[in-house]
């Protein structure tokens, strides 16, 4: 199955809810025409990192964020993956993907498992204990964010329900854009899938982010990586590729799961 995936890389107003909800749909828009079947967006990207003041602008309920996505998917006829914001539910604040399809639906929502204590998202939010699974036309998919991508544990966890697919929003800092790339590539090749992540770029108070958003084959090839600039990148995969890669080395039917912990 040939997948089209848009890759939109974002600089984010860092606490500026209305401006980053302006650039979304100028996005999408721009990945329908380009005949995407997904286009896919960065971590956090309604507020950025301003953990402090989420009482103000975290998105209650996610409503917000939930209704400019489903109507954009429904719009442009394509797979909206909202990357993740940040959202607020009974007095607590999750860093939360929501992922619409193209009649509007919600296919799935993720609560980022993993929190970051580098950049104190431990401190101001809850972690998320569920796993997530959609498909894109019969393919099946999986998402993460940014930080997950450290336990290779969890990934695999959420590999083995046939996914195909592993998405990543993330923001990611320029310092470690090195291992960022290394980490995707390894992600790919252990899971035997593709692993499709877009990380924000700019600057914050406190960091720089990197871009070097990607798409990596099941054998860990860079297949298409962008700059440290905000864009928009398309890029066509052939998903049957992950059958190839099992079925020449058969990872998933030689693990010994009874002697790991």
């Amino acid at each position: 199955m040939k997948l089209t995936i848009s890759l939109a890389q974002l600089n984010l107003y860092f606490g500026d809810p209305d401006k980053n909800f302006a650039q979304i749909e100028p996005a999408v828009k721009q990945a329908a025409e380009q005949h995407a079947d997904i286009v896919v967006f960065p971590e956090m990207w309604n507020t950025g990192y301003d953990l402090t003041r989420f009482a103000k602008i975290a998105d209650p309920n996610g409503q917000r964020t939930q209704t400019l996505l489903a109507k954009l998917a429904k719009k442009y006829q394509l797979i909206v993956h909202g990357g993740s914001v940040a959202t607020a539910h009974d007095g607590a604040y999750y860093n939360t993907t929501y992922i619409f399809g193209t009649a509007g639906q919600l296919l799935t929502s993720y609560q980022k498992v993993h929190l970051f204590g580098l950049m104190r998202e431990d401190q101001y939010l809850a972690a998320g204990h569920e796993e997530d699974h959609f498909q894109i036309k019969g393919v099946d998919a999986t998402s993460v964010i940014c930080y997950d991508i450290r336990f290779p544990e969890w990934l695999r966890t959420l590999s083995l329900d046939n996914s195909r697919l592993i998405f990543v929003p993330a923001e990611w800092p320029t310092s470690r854009i090195p291992q960022w790339r290394r980490l995707l590539a390894a992600r790919a090749i252990e899971n035997q899938s593709f692993v499709v992540a877009v990380n924000r770029v700019g600057s914050d108070p406190d960091n720089q982010f990197g871009g070097h958003s990607g798409v990596y084959n099941p054998l860990g090839d860079e297949l298409l990586t962008l700059d440290d600039q905000p864009q928009l990148k398309t890029i066509t995969i052939e998903t049957t590729e992950t059958d190839d890669a099992r079925g020449f080395m058969p990872v998933f039917a030689d693990r010994r799961p009874e002697l790991y912990r």
